[in-house]
């Protein structure tokens, strides 16, 4: 996915009622930038640390920034959490995710039941819902998911479940906005009703896919996949 726009450079000053974050740009000027991330954002917030932001052009919006990136470790982390679902449509459109295999048809937002599905996925063999989350959280080598206790999560789960049961193909994908990992896991200790509901899932035939992104301020890319442990 390339930024249709340059980014905007700047130094993070806080983030706030979790939508919220204060910026000092480069020269000087102090903004309020729009953080798409709602959860705790634990091992890549670091007041004092470099952002990059996409300028928006929205009357309608109040904040007149979306923050994009943050520079922990010497590598920039990706915490916009709706980047993922553009790269999973453009990967699986592309035939570039391992195992996700060649679909004719690729939409997004497609609903099933009471939920809605990030990707929709078909060819003449196959009908395939995934949905896609956001993992920024980081332990040791492990990238983790989810850093805050997530009820929609399980409910995805649950209704994956449910696509795999009525015989269609169910996959969670998770996207790692960070370069700094090797290994994915649920974060068992923040939300232990969400691990255990992964496990269920992939008991009852729900696959796990798990990406890496390389994160730049011109462009975030696929990388590699990460291995599973659950």
């Amino acid at each position: 996915m390339i930024f249709k726009e340059k980014l905007v450079h700047g130094k993070l000053i806080k983030r706030y009622k979790r939508f919220l974050a204060d910026v000092e740009l480069d020269d000087g000027t102090v903004i309020v930038a729009h953080c798409t991330n709602s959860g705790t954002m634990k091992s890549c917030l670091e007041n004092g640390a470099e952002v990059f932001l996409t300028p928006v052009n929205d009357p309608k919006r109040k904040t007149k920034f979306t923050w994009e990136m943050i520079k922990i470790n010497n590598d920039w982390v990706g915490i916009n959490t709706g980047i993922p679902n553009i790269l999973a449509f453009e990967a699986i459109l592309k035939n570039e995710i391992p195992g996700l295999g060649v679909y004719t048809t690729v939409q997004r937002e497609v609903k099933f039941g009471d939920s809605r599905f990030d990707v929709y996925a078909e060819n003449a063999d196959e009908k395939c819902f995934v949905e896609v989350k956001n993992v920024t959280l980081k332990e040791g080598k492990y990238a983790l998911f989810p850093d805050a206790v997530t009820t929609r999560g399980r409910k995805h789960l649950k209704t994956l479940m449910q696509v795999k049961k009525e015989g269609m193909r169910a996959v969670m994908l998770y996207i790692v906005q960070r370069s700094d990992v090797e290994v994915f896991a649920p974060a068992k200790t923040i939300d232990p009703d969400y691990a255990a509901a992964l496990k269920l899932a992939v008991e009852n035939g729900v696959e796990v896919v798990v990406m890496k992104a390389k994160i730049k301020p011109e462009a975030i890319r696929l990388t590699n996949p990460l291995p599973v442990e659950i």
